[in-house]
């Protein structure tokens, strides 16, 4: 997927590692970023807003009626970034069963239901991509996180079926599995944080490489290493 000259559009984009991700492609040389949130007049950096490459766009993945009409709006698109989410705190065993409703009901169908909804637009204009920003724990869980890894081990396998579904049609389907991130998302967790700026740089570098895995802070290489050979010692690991 060549980033040069494409239109990209970036789901969660208005903070975190969604601003750094508008960043990174605008670096590489995208012709024009939808940086899309349920608040978009948010964007973190006054000086992306003042990209003329970029488009503010409103959407909640949650809801179908705003996913209908940002696919309307945005029928240009070339590569679609998955990036929204949401994270609640918990064990299996004892986790708060709306935040994992939450978390399901936007981590996995909400990234499913803007990928069917752009699936028609990434085709009409291929060669495109979709690249789904999961996590590291979706392929083995930690403590606490339970119905969040849940939610983006759903994702994966998602990935995984579209990936053989689309194939054939012009969309490539890449997935970037990052460990912890220094955002908004974790903070107050006591743990190893990989810069947002780092990960994004490195989604987009896979993405530019057409990487089907990406492995885009040091945790997750070493951690995807280990899993590539021994899932069960992953799963122990993270464990703790």
């Amino acid at each position: 997927m060549h980033i040069h000259g494409s239109t990209a559009l970036v789901t969660g984009a208005n903070r975190g590692l969604g601003a750094r991700l508008v960043r990174e492609l605008l670096g590489a040389g995208a012709a024009r970023v939808y940086a899309t949130a349920r608040d978009p007049q948010a964007l973190e950096g006054a000086e992306l807003a003042a990209d003329p490459r970029v488009t503010t766009l409103s959407l909640d993945i949650t809801d179908p009626a705003s996913v209908a009409a940002a696919a309307a709006k945005a029928s240009d698109v070339t590569l679609l970034v998955n990036n929204a989410g949401v994270l609640g705190f918990g064990g299996a065993a004892d986790a708060d069963l709306a935040l994992v409703e939450r978390d399901l009901a936007t981590n996995y169908v909400g990234t499913l239901r803007v990928t069917q909804a752009f699936v028609p637009v990434l085709e009409a204009n291929a060669p495109s991509a979709i690249a789904n920003v999961l996590t590291l724990i979706a392929l083995a869980p930690v403590q606490g996180m339970a119905g969040y890894a849940a939610s983006k081990a759903a994702a994966h396998s998602m990935t995984q079926a579209l990936r053989g579904e689309l194939r054939g049609r012009g969309i490539e389907v890449i997935g970037a599995y990052p460990g912890g991130i220094d955002t908004d998302m974790l903070a107050g967790v006591e743990a190893d944080k990989a810069d947002p700026a780092v990960v994004a740089a490195r989604i987009v570098a896979g993405i530019e490489a057409a990487d089907t895995v990406i492995w885009p802070d040091d945790a997750s290489a070493g951690a995807g290493s280990v899993y590539v050979t021994d899932p069960v010692k992953l799963e122990a690991l993270l464990a703790g």
